[in-house]
């Protein structure tokens, strides 16, 4: 291919990426608004309730991955990097499958073929046909991987929607454990001690011999605490539920992001992406910083667990 026409295909690249950009207002008010998030996570009833804690506990598995593929970067370890990042750890759930297929073909627009559903509009060969130049070498730019790439993406942008889900779910923590308790707590491990504490008192004043009023007194002077056993069950409790709640956070998470234009910058990103991988300009790179936030919470929790373990 000659300079000219390499140039030419690049022009019409950008001019469709740079319609994309365009688009994403539009897209991210329907999809993820309020009303838009409320028939995505429609898709949630089912199996996702079942993978969204699965998911939870593969998150540092793929955190593991990417971090792993950086490390490869730094070492000039190309085919190891590239393999890490294909690796899609977290189960594909329903509602990560119809964001996908919304991004692709309603925001991209390009072909989708995958369930019962499919599109064939493929706005990027438009593009292209537009210059005469390039008709002859469409098929050709078409088949080095484009498809490939565009889904390898995908995989991290919707891994997002999962580490977002759990830090929903752990604002939700915070704020009960401050609401309740008038403590930190940012996640299950640092709230079941308040609330096995709780459970434990309510029982131990239940069943007091001599009723309610001097049951109060006596554990105000002679306080019970909760048997490892009772606090053990109260953690796999709130992560059970925690999880489950994960599947839906969304619908809570969703148009609070799209007011913040964080819907608008991951997306953005995500184009800048597939630009530079379609240019082969290699500048940018799609980075799912939700999940080292994430994480970073799950230090937070185990933190303050610790430090409610030893005062005691």
């Amino acid at each position: 291919m000659d300079a000219e026409t390499e140039a030419a295909l690049v022009a019409a690249g950008r001019r469709y990426f740079a319609d994309r950009r365009a688009k994403v207002p539009g897209f991210v008010r329907r999809t993820f608004g309020l009303r838009g998030t409320l028939g995505l996570h429609r898709h949630a009833l089912g199996w996702d309730i079942l993978k969204a804690p699965i998911n939870v506990a593969l998150s540092p598995l793929f955190v593991a991955s990417r971090l792993g593929a950086l490390a490869a970067d730094g070492l000039s370890a190309r085919g190891i990097a590239r393999w890490l990042r294909a690796r899609r750890i977290l189960l594909p759930t329903a509602v990560a499958r119809e964001t996908e297929r919304r991004i692709v073909a309603d925001l991209l627009e390009l072909p989708w073929r995958q369930g019962g559903s499919g599109s064939s509009r493929d706005a990027l060969a438009e593009a292209m046909l537009a210059e005469p130049a390039l008709r002859a070498l469409i098929q050709r730019r078409l088949e080095a991987g484009v498809e490939a790439r565009v889904a390898a993406r995908l995989g991290d942008y919707s891994g997002t929607r999962s580490a977002v889900a759990e830090m929903t779910t752990a604002m939700g923590t915070l704020g009960a454990g401050a609401l309740a308790f008038n403590a930190l707590t940012p996640g299950v491990l640092s709230l079941a001690p308040a609330l096995s504490a709780i459970l434990a008192h309510q029982a131990a004043l239940a069943a007091f011999p001599l009723g309610g009023a001097l049951g109060s007194v006596w554990l105000g002077l002679f306080p019970v605490a909760a048997s490892p056993l009772q606090t053990g069950a109260v953690v796999v409790s709130l992560m059970m539920t925690g999880s489950i709640l994960a599947a839906f956070a969304g619908v809570v998470a969703d148009p609070i992001q799209t007011r913040l234009g964080i819907h608008d910058r991951r997306l953005n990103r995500l184009i800048d992406a597939l630009e530079d991988e379609f240019t082969g300009s290699g500048r940018h790179g799609f980075v799912a910083r939700e999940h080292y936030l994430a994480r970073m919470m799950d230090l937070a929790d185990a933190g303050m667990a610790t430090l409610r373990l030893f005062r005691g």
